[in-house]
């Protein structure tokens, strides 16, 4: 019977449709179709010389395997991969396989999803209820991706971490390093127990983490362990510059691991901590006071605008005056380095961008997190952001700062060749 074409079928609620996503499905299935085809035309290009004793080919083509269903950041996928046989196993006594690089034997999603899980958790998505969140990402048929297989990744997660804590850094070299605490959960702050993050600059302009493990935030102990850790893996050059806050132990830790490395203290930091100390109706004038010193184009300027600063506000709020000259030398530190670089070092907000979802998590599940499976989320969250983490403006000035060259409020120095007189 023919189908009535004045019926209006309308979208079922647990459908998605989307043309967009189904050509970008279809695309993608061919694209990965043909480069398994060519990835085992490659193989038996390798293989052509072998022969039977009657002078046939050895390795030749076996048609497909079932297709199975690949999850990935558009959807589920649909491919086959190519059966390779050996004609000349049982004569040769060993048998020769082919293994698809691009389509491994076993797998059943992308890599870009296992980043994609730690997001959800992080953004308050139970394990349980990773199902229905990702069926509603990836379609109603998601069958590779249930509670069961998310815990058997945290396993995996951590097999990951334990690699990355024992990588090797001897060709590493990074020239500024941002230093903080992040506490993984409310109730942890009870014991003073964090996250030590350390993310350092290379010499291209491109941030990378270097240090991330379990630590009391204000220990010098716990940085100076994670310090004499990364320096016995090989990071034996000391970076230019380290930036952090105030009330961090790892100064000290990082005075006696590295002692040629310069202190930066966080002027975010440095400006709540001020603000703090007085009334709400005076933070407004005295924030835009503090910003005309980090502002300033050169240090004698800000040296003017700290003097002016306690002038106008140390009668009345002295214990907010006094947290600045105390700390002068390091809160002006930046304007020895390149001008371009000047946004980057002057705030420890590297670190706390990344984590600012893993805060938010942790007030929504007060604590529900064990403190394995957070700093393993958090540690995978870190490495997906890390791939979209901005380079440093000027990367053309770094090689410089490693070579040893002076700047001045910003600025290269160059030194004029004296001129001796007859």
């Amino acid at each position: 019977m023919e189908e009535n074409s004045s019926v209006v079928r309308f979208r079922q609620p647990d459908v998605i449709d989307d043309p967009l996503t189904v050509v970008l499905r279809s695309g993608a299935r061919q694209l990965l179709t043909q480069a398994v085809e060519m990835e085992a035309a490659a193989f038996l290009a390798a293989m052509k010389n072998l022969k039977l004793p009657d002078g046939r080919g050895r390795v030749v083509r076996h048609g497909h395997g079932p297709e199975r269903t690949i999850q990935t950041g558009i959807g589920p996928v649909e491919v086959s991969s190519v059966k390779i046989r050996d004609r000349g196993a049982a004569i040769a006594g060993e048998r020769i396989r082919f293994s698809s690089a691009i389509l491994p034997k076993w797998a059943r999603r992308t890599k870009s999803l296992d980043a994609l899980l730690p997001v959800l958790y992080l953004r308050g998505v139970s394990t349980g209820d990773f199902q229905e969140a990702l069926a509603a990402l990836l379609g109603k048929d998601a069958p590779n991706l249930s509670p069961a297989v998310i815990s058997r990744l945290t396993a995996q997660w951590q097999a990951d971490y334990d690699a990355w804590q024992k990588r090797d850094l001897s060709a590493r070299r990074y020239v500024y390093v941002w230093a903080d605490g992040v506490y993984l959960q409310a109730r942890m702050e009870d014991n003073a127990e964090c996250m030590l993050v350390l993310i350092g600059a290379t010499p291209e302009g491109k941030k990378e983490l270097v240090g991330f493990q379990v630590g009391v935030r204000e220990s010098a102990q716990s940085w100076r362990e994670l310090l004499i850790d990364i320096k016995r893996r090989g990071l034996e050059i000391a970076p230019d510059l380290a930036i952090g806050d105030g009330a961090l132990g790892f100064w000290k830790a990082i005075e006696e691991v590295f002692p040629g490395t310069r202190h930066q203290r966080c002027w975010v930091h440095k400006t709540a901590n001020v603000l703090n100390k007085v009334a709400l109706s005076v933070q407004l004038n005295m924030k835009a006071d503090l910003r005309e010193i980090y502002g300033a184009p050169t240090r004698a300027a800000a040296e003017v605008a700290i003097d002016v600063f306690a002038d106008k506000y140390g009668a009345k709020y002295d214990k907010a005056v006094t947290c600045l000259p105390k700390d002068r030398e390091s809160l002006l530190a930046f304007f020895d380095f390149p001008a371009e670089h000047w946004d980057h070092l002057r705030t420890s907000n590297p670190i706390e961008s990344v984590f600012a979802t893993v805060r938010h998590r942790t007030v929504r599940t007060k604590g529900a997190l064990s403190a394995k499976t957070a700093k393993l989320m958090m540690f995978k969250l870190v490495n997906a952001a890390a791939k979209t983490w901005r380079r440093l403006n000027g990367e053309n000035q770094l090689p410089k700062v490693v070579q040893g060259v002076k700047f001045q409020n910003g600025i290269e120095v160059t030194e004029m060749p004296a001129h001796h007189a007859a």
